[in-house]
């Protein structure tokens, strides 16, 4: 008898939570347990031929996938072909795209067994059945929620490979109290903590065995207080026990509830050593009240705005274009406050219609239309014909490669200039008149299309030189550049793309 549990990741520096939290809360199932993952772009066949390498070779074979809005496509092709070529195998699917509006779903009418929501106890226990009897009679199987305290905690199943060469995903605490209707969050009744100590203590034997790059996914990491400053003390006394092998830490904040003894501890982090994640999503309050978000708009402005002064934290702020009930011109200027407030990246999305989220009620009041396929993005709203929804798609691929990138940094305010918007909409409509891309742009080739664009706005040859010889022509920054960031052995500890923010 064999377990086999799988995913497609979107990157092969993700490393599952999911899964390891499953494969931890296995039970007297454990040792039967593999983890295999891989990642979307992967050969079906290549997939399917790896996996049933480790079949069962008398017995039951269970494969489980977990399933999410970017691989729910080519994972319905793995389940498909593994029917076909071993129909005897036991399909279970989980996670959250096969966990809501699941009968319509080709992939789960393929699989044999559904687990929706949480899975640390439903999955072993199904798993028994299959394997043990007597045989289950649901399909689906809604997933029970444990007490916090009965989730065994699977931060040992990450490998020293995991370690040395992958982004280690944690997380304090499950849930979020808010009810933003654009997330699945908002299905949550609350957040539900982790017991700190224990936490802590996986914390510290990572540490031990060499992480040094963490990202929580806590959506509401700052909302306890007491809890977030002891996790940033973790990380300040592993900073201070050895300067020269600093950590990196990564964390969803939320952004109007920012409290002096929280500001007191993040003021005390190194360049390079801390992340924020911080949505807005919009600063319209009006489209709030319609999506249920509550947030304190003055207070999110004046706290990122400290934080960008008296801070060394990096800044990643989030805009949502597309929401019902906001205009371009409203979504223009949330995007220009934005831009005033100097965060080090904005990152420009578009609506998806996740499956289960609440925003599916305001679809024929404010006339969403979205894909229909992964990853369901809105294609017009009453407010946003398709045509203008899709400049605004490539405004956000080109705001990515020019600004967040970090490779534009002193090119990006005279791009911007009084109008940040309207200006680089300009930009990104000439752009892609002259590309006809999105993607595959060569570097060297973009930056010549910035000169070029610039000299077209009356910006004379050297001063367009000028500018982008200071932004490395165009180039990466390498380590050797960036001499005051903290180091080690193999680079630096930020990711490169905050490195190169954090040299200007």
């Amino acid at each position: 008898m064999t377990i086999l549990l799988s995913t497609l990741n979107a990157r092969y520096s993700h490393a599952s939570l999911g899964l390891r939290y499953l494969q931890a809360n296995m039970g007297d199932l454990r040792e039967l347990t593999q983890l295999h993952e891989f990642v979307i772009g992967a050969k079906t066949t290549d997939i399917v031929e790896k996996l049933l390498a480790h079949k069962a070779a008398t017995g039951t074979t269970i494969v489980g996938f977990g399933v999410y809005i970017w691989n729910i496509e080519e994972t319905t092709k793995v389940v498909a072909m593994l029917k076909r070529v071993a129909p005897d195998i036991v399909i279970v699917l989980g996670g959250p795209e096969v966990s809501y509006e699941s009968a319509e779903q080709q992939i789960v009418q393929l699989a044999d067994y559904l687990v929706t929501g949480w899975g640390d106890v439903t999955l072993p226990q199904l798993c028994r059945q299959i394997l043990y009897g007597p045989q289950p009679l649901m399909k689906v199987h809604a997933g029970v929620q444990p007490p916090m305290a009965d989730i065994v905690l699977p931060y040992s199943l990450y490998s020293d490979h995991d370690i040395a060469h992958r982004t280690l995903y944690v997380e304090a605490s499950r849930g979020c109290p808010f009810k933003c209707e654009f997330c699945l969050s908002a299905l949550d009744k609350t957040a539900w903590p982790f017991a700190l100590d224990n936490f802590l203590a996986e914390m510290e034997s990572l540490h031990a065995r060499g992480a040094r790059l963490f990202k929580f996914v806590d959506r509401t990491f700052n909302l306890n207080v007491k809890t977030s400053l002891k996790i940033l003390q973790f990380f300040l006394d592993k900073l201070a026990a050895d300067p020269d092998d600093p950590v990196f830490a990564h964390f969803e904040l939320v952004p109007d509830h920012l409290p002096d003894a929280l500001k007191d501890a993040i003021s005390q982090f190194p360049p390079g050593a801390l992340q924020f994640e911080i949505g807005i999503q919009s600063f319209n309050p009006e489209v709030q009240a319609l999506v249920s978000r509550k947030q304190n708009n003055e207070k999110a402005a004046e706290n990122i705005r400290w934080l960008i002064q008296q801070s060394q934290a990096h800044l990643h702020v989030d805009l949502i274009a597309g929401l019902p009930g906001e205009d371009v011109a409203s979504f223009a200027r949330g995007f220009d406050r934005l831009v005033e407030l100097q965060p080090h990246e904005i990152q420009f999305g578009i609506l998806k219609r996740l499956r289960g989220t609440p925003i599916i009620r305001h679809t024929e009041p404010y006339g969403l239309i979205f894909d229909p396929h992964p990853p369901y993005t809105i294609l017009a709203t009453d407010l946003i014909d398709f045509q203008t929804m899709q400049r605004l798609q490539r405004f956000s691929r080109y705001w990515d490669l020019v600004a967040n990138s970090g490779r534009f940094a002193h090119t990006l305010p005279i791009l911007l200039g009084d109008s940040p918007f309207a200006n680089f909409m300009a930009f990104s409509d000439w752009l892609y008149g002259k590309t006809d891309a999105t993607h595959r742009i060569a570097l060297d080739r973009l930056a010549g299309l910035v000169g070029q664009w610039l000299r077209l706005q009356g910006m004379g040859e050297s001063a367009v030189n000028a500018v982008l010889s200071t932004d490395y022509a165009g180039k990466p920054a390498r380590p050797t550049d960036l001499p005051q960031l903290p180091l080690k052995a193999d680079g630096l500890v930020a990711p490169k793309r905050q490195a190169r923010h954090l040299a200007h």
